[in-house]
Parts: structure tokens; sequence; C-alpha cells
């Protein structure tokens, strides 16, 4: 397929305005040593600062880049350079793209002989891929099971490693907190440990995967009273250990008997944890066989739990969800989601297997615009474009999720207010600009600065406004003016002081302000407001002063010189050689401080 047309702002909306800067360095000088388009993906080399270059894909659709993939380290906002520089020789220079044949297209070149040919030719340069090509066949040419396959009991893994892992951790955690640090080597660690449990599950080895997690619980447990004296969390260390037990649970097969010793070992643990096995404990009594849960799969019911559905159900059928999905049960999978209300991986699976009808005319059961978001995405990818733009259009009519207060809602998880709201808008405003629809590009666009105020977003705005940029600046410049949030400083005064409203950029600093941004607002506010400059910079330099912070005396004297430039502004020479005569006589003995003060 053509590369779509796009801006170049288009691009510069993708990352940060130094990495832009940086990717056209790039592809000024030429890094993009090689492109070539496959389909509706571009491959392409971009030297960079290791021996070997770079690979990036991009991967195109109608309405634009959809995906961008580089091997570089670069994890931070948006694209790295190597991407940007790939990105501007598509849209400057679409002609120096090579143009090569499509994986379909280079095999419809082949008979049936020459495409066995060629897989053997490639499992014997790399002898992994036989195990890909046996799952992928076995799922091509085998039915779709309708119950449950669970691995029979394997005995190969020594549980000893896990439990020493997890001893060590522990010993380390309370020698830790004895001293007084506060690092958690529990949050850090444990998780790791218990994915190795988890990869056996997702391989349909939930057998090894419970001898594991015997180990790592009951090493937990020998030591947890001790721990617990020094601020160890039961709730957390269970929100940890009980999804990775319930997934275990119901991807093992048990003996007669063994589900029985499990739940008095669970309650055992719980008892010396202060915490309950909710999910696991659900998942060992319900299993797979339950009465109303097959007819539930079925799709001949809607009532799992009669009327005492658990707090944790979501949970519990979001892990029942992973495996039916892992297992190809699709038609299982839907019933169960359907009935269990679990948005919007319903309708990602509808979306998965072509149903786009179905998915669009119930689009009114997402209920937040995180659910809408991920819906759009997937979409996007069955490359239904108009659809995934009504979603996510539809998407931000709705709220957000509230963020968890429970108690494993790590530190990690935390994402500030507005947040999804304004990935949905962002995404929605690039897809909607891809397809040439600028009002629906504009309107997604002020959604996302009304969520997550930014400088580049204004700008964005302005551009897709074009000229009714006017009416639309007065909105967005007062919905700034109503933001009372230290996390929308930034933009404020990056806003306020681009478009000289100084009174405004003074305003937004506040009571807590960082005091780089206060010192940006002086610089201009000392020909409008030298006053304020005078009264501020003597308030931050008699504070440091008076505090007799010698390391920091270097700041204060930065101040002072602010205050300097006020005065004489006001042309006021000699009440500043008065106030700096009065700070000398005061703090004469401050040496360090009278050399500094001597300077300005």
């Amino acid at each position: 397929m053509s590369i779509p047309e796009l801006l170049e702002t288009h691009y510069r909306d993708r990352t940060t305005p130094k990495v832009f800067q940086r990717g056209e360095q790039y592809y000024h000088s030429g890094a993009v040593v090689s492109c070539c388009s496959r389909g509706n993906t571009i491959q392409a080399t971009v030297e960079g600062n290791e021996v070997e270059p770079y690979r990036v894909n991009l991967q195109f659709d109608r309405a634009g880049i959809k995906q961008a993939n580089c091997t570089c380290a670069y994890t931070f906002e948006g694209w790295c350079k190597h991407i940007v520089a790939t990105a501007l020789l598509c849209l400057h220079q679409p002609e120096t793209i090579q143009e090569r044949p499509s994986l379909e297209q280079l095999l419809d070149q082949l008979n049936l002989v020459q495409t066995q040919g060629l897989i053997q030719k490639l499992v014997a340069k790399q002898p992994e891929l036989i195990d890909d090509i046996d799952n992928i066949v076995t799922q091509i040419t085998q039915p779709i099971p309708q119950a449950p396959i669970r691995a029979k009991r394997q005995t190969s893994v020594n549980p000893q490693p896990y439990r020493s892992q997890v001893k060590s951790l522990m010993r380390n955690a309370l020698r830790y907190w004895e001293e007084g640090y506060e690092d958690n080597p529990i949050e850090e660690e444990l998780p790791d440990i218990l994915a190795q449990a988890q990869a056996f599950s997702e391989q349909g080895d939930g057998n090894n995967a419970l001898v594991i997690l015997e180990a790592i619980t009951q090493a937990c447990t020998e030591d947890w009273d001790d721990l617990v004296e020094y601020g160890g969390d039961s709730d957390y260390l269970m929100s940890l250990l009980d999804p990775v037990w319930a997934e275990a649970i119901l991807s093992a097969e048990f003996q007669p008997g063994e589900e029985v010793d499990l739940q008095i070992n669970l309650e055992d643990w719980q008892d010396r944890l202060g915490a309950t096995f909710n999910l696991a404990s659900a998942a060992l009594r319900q299993g797979w066989d339950d009465l109303a849960l097959q007819a539930v799969l079925r799709g001949e019911s809607t009532d799992l739990w009669e009327d005492n559905r658990p707090d944790d159900a979501d949970q519990l059928t979001r892990i029942r969800l992973s495996i039916l999905e892992r297992q190809q049960r699709q038609e299982e999978y839907l019933n169960l989601a359907r009935a269990e209300a679990i948005e919007p991986e319903y309708l990602t699976m509808l979306t998965r297997l072509g149903r786009v009808d179905e998915v669009m005319a119930q689009k009114n059961q997402l209920t937040c615009v995180e659910q809408a978001l991920e819906v759009a995405k997937a979409l996007r990818e069955q490359d239904a474009i108009p659809e995934a733009l009504l979603i996510a259009q539809h998407g931000l009519t709705l709220p957000e999720s509230m963020p968890s207060h429970s108690y494993w809602a790590t530190l990690s998880q935390y994402k500030p207010l507005g947040i999804h709201r304004y990935q949905l808008a962002d995404w929605t405003s690039n897809l909607a600009e891809g397809l040439g629809e600028q009002k629906a590009a504009l309107s997604a666009r002020i959604e996302a600065f009304k969520a997550q105020p930014s400088f580049k977003d204004y700008q964005s705005v302005q551009h897709l406004a074009g000229e009714n940029w006017l009416t639309v600046q007065g909105d967005l410049l007062e919905h700034l003016r109503q933001c009372d949030n230290w996390s929308t400083q930034e933009a404020q005064v990056d806003i306020f002081l681009h478009e000289k409203l100084i009174d405004d950029a003074i305003a937004a600093l506040g009571r807590y302000c960082r005091d780089p941004l206060i010192h940006r607002v002086m610089d201009v506010a000392i020909s409008h407001r030298p006053e304020w400059v005078i009264e501020q910079a003597r308030h931050h330099a008699e504070d440091i002063i008076n505090q007799g912070k010698a390391k920091a005396y270097d700041a204060a004297v930065e101040w002072l010189q602010k205050a300097r430039a006020a005065y004489f502004q006001l042309g006021q020479q000699s009440e500043w050689n008065d106030y700096r005569t009065q700070l000398m006589t005061t703090h004469a003995r401050k040496y360090k401080l009278m050399g500094l003060l001597k300077t300005i």
C-alpha cells in the first residue's frame, strides 16, 4: 500500500521536541542507510551510537502509522530519534524507498513442495522455530477443545532453588528494615520469582507451577511474624501470591484427594500470613467442573454465582479468560465474558473474530475511557478503522475509572487522574488526523489538552484549529486558569509566558512551585511586575541566608541578582545598595556570603 500523506506536525506529536530535533538531524545527515516497503510495513536500518545499525519497523494503515518499533533501548516518551528519522524519510523522500514483495506475495510464488522446502531451510537455520510450527499446526489441524486440557503431573521441577531464593529475600528484607532502610526487597524481587511459576501455568503446566508456589509460599510464612513487626504488609504479599496460585490451580490436573490437601495447606498459610487466599480458594472450590460454570461456558446460563457473587469475581474471571484464550476456546471465552459483564475483553474477542457489527451494536456496554481505548485499538488492528474512530469518540463521552485504593495498588500501578482520558484523546486525534477528519482531530486534541495540559498539545490545537484559533484559544486559556494542580504548573507557565500573559503566569505559581519555574517567570516579569520580583526574590534569598545554609549561598545570590535587576528596572539603584549594605551588616560573620555579595 502507498504511504498515507501526513503533515510533519502529525509526526511531531508522537515524541518530545528534543527527540524530534535529534531525529531531524539523523534524517538530514543520512543516518537512514536503507529503507524498503513490504506491503503495509516499512523496514529501515538507521546508524546510531552502536556498531550495528538499529532496525526500525513502521506499520501503516490508511490512517497513518499504526505501530512503530525500534531495536534501540529508548523507552521514554513517544518515538525514538531513529523512528523519527525513518518517518521523515517516508514523508519527504518516498521515492527513495525500495518496494519489496510482502510475505503473502512471496509465498504466492511458491508451490507446495517449494513452500515445504523453504520452511525446512528456515528450521535448519533456526531449530527453535520447530516448536512454534508445531503449536500453529496443532491449532489449525485439531478441533478446538470443548473441555479444559490439563497437563499431567510432572515432577521434573526442583522446588529447592525457589525456596532458597525466597528465604534469602525474606532475610534481606528483615535485615534492611532492622537497619532502618526504607527499601522493600519483597516488592522489588518477589514478583520476578513468582513470574517463574506463572510461566509454567502459561505453558499449561499448572502442576509444576504448584510445586514452585508451594516452595515460595512456605518460605514466605516461616519468618513472616518478624517481618510484620517492621512493617511487612500481609495484604500486599497476598495480592502477589493469590492470583498466581489461582491460575496455577486452574491450569493443573489433580489426583483424587489432592484438592483437599492443598486447601488445608492454603488455610495453614493464611493463618501464618494473616491474609486470605480468596482467589485460590475459589478456584480450588469451583475448578472447571462446577455445574453453574459449565452452563455458562456452554452459553446456556449467565448466572454463575447465584446471589453470592464474591468481591474478587472479576479478577478470577479474567484469570479464566486468559486460560481459555490460550486454549483457543473462543466461544467459551465469549460466553463467560458476556455472563460476567467483563468489558472490554468480550468486545475485543468479538473484534478478533471479525464480528465487528456485533461490537458496534454493543458499544454502549463500555463504561470508561480505558475500555474504549482497548476496543478501539483492537478494531484498528483488524483494519476496521472507521469503527475504531467511532468507538474512540464514544469513549471520550465516558468517565475515567476511579483509581484503586486497595492495599495492593502499588505505586508502580498509580497513574495521575486524567491520564487515561488523555491517552484516549491523543490516540483519537492522531487517528482522525490521519483519516483527514480535521474536526474530529481538533475536538479530540482539545479533550487531550483539558485532561493533561501541555504546551505541545496547545500548539497542536492551534495547528488543527486554523482560522478558528482565536475562538478556541480563549476556551483553552480559561481552562488553564482554572487548573489548580502542581502537575499543570509547568504547562501553565509555558503557555502563559508564550502568550505574554505575565500576571497569569505569576498566579499559576501558587504557594508551592519548583525554583526553575519561578526563575523563568521572574526573568520575564522584571519588566512587567518588578515589585513582585523584588518581594519574591528577597523572600527566597533571606530564607537561605537566615538559616545559615552555606552550601546554598550561591542559590541565595542568584535570587538576589533577580532582585537587583528589578530594583534597577524601577530606577531604584540606591534602594538596592541600601538593601545589600543591610544584608552585609547583618550577616558580616558569614564570610562565604560576604565574598559573594561583593560580586553583585
